[in-house]
């Protein structure tokens, strides 16, 4: 359990409760999830009867949609109460998602090429080692499988649309969700994920239009996006 930032476990623990509130602090994840699902849909041909590791699953939100669409999914998160919001949600929803609780690093110990597709959706701007989390993330990918990362872009308009304008200004996520020291340029990530046998594939925006509060793909990575890669 040592790359895991304390403060920010606390902070998930603290609103746990709230994964599943549709006009609370995971509002744009919700709004967000159907345009990152149909993303991997979209790259990998359809998602029923693969096997699917969601790393930072949090609440569910992601792993939930998998399922849905006839994935087989193993969720992981190193916060304990999103994990018990996650295992409940799911029972409630009747959808069969084998959550557990810690760290990628140990997870991928004994689960080498298990996994058909793996996704690190919002969450290495979290952890102190994102090249950790994503090499112990692709180890657990079979040969042609897929990895998705999606992360915000440590760059000015990054900062000023990531923090300054979602936090401060249009309250779209909570003050302090995250840092931009901690943000990761793409061509950062894509170094990252290259160093393991794999190989990018596609790299995307993901745009929020505050005035209609819908997402879309596009092709400006200048703050929120999300890369496809293939294993070697």
């Amino acid at each position: 359990m040592s790359n895991i930032d304390p403060t920010e476990i606390e902070k998930f623990n603290a609103i746990a409760a709230r994964w599943w509130d549709l006009s609370g602090e995971f509002s744009p994840l919700h709004k967000m999830n159907p345009y990152r699902i149909k993303y991997i849909e979209d790259n990998v041909g359809g998602l029923f009867d693969k096997t699917v590791l969601d790393v930072g699953s949090g609440g569910g939100i992601l792993a939930e949609a998998l399922a849905q669409r006839g994935a087989t999914v193993t969720g992981l998160e190193p916060a304990p109460q999103s994990v018990e919001v996650a295992i409940e949600h799911a029972q409630q929803s009747q959808l069969d998602i084998d959550y557990h609780q810690g760290v990628i690093e140990d997870f991928a110990i004994d689960r080498a090429e298990t996994f058909d597709i793996v996704t690190c959706l919002e969450m290495l701007e979290h952890v102190p080692d994102p090249a950790s989390i994503l090499t112990a993330a692709i180890s657990t990918l079979k040969p042609g499988g897929y990895l998705f990362v999606s992360t915000l872009n440590r760059s000015l308009r990054g900062y000023l649309l990531g923090i300054l304008a979602a936090e401060y200004l249009l309250n779209i996520v909570p003050k302090g969700t995250h840092e931009h020291n901690k943000f990761l340029k793409p061509s950062e990530v894509i170094g990252m994920i290259e160093q393991n046998d794999c190989k990018v594939q596609k790299a995307n925006g993901i745009h929020f239009n505050p005035i209609t509060q819908n997402f879309s793909i596009n092709n400006d990575l200048a703050v929120n996006y999300i890369l496809c890669a293939k294993k070697l």
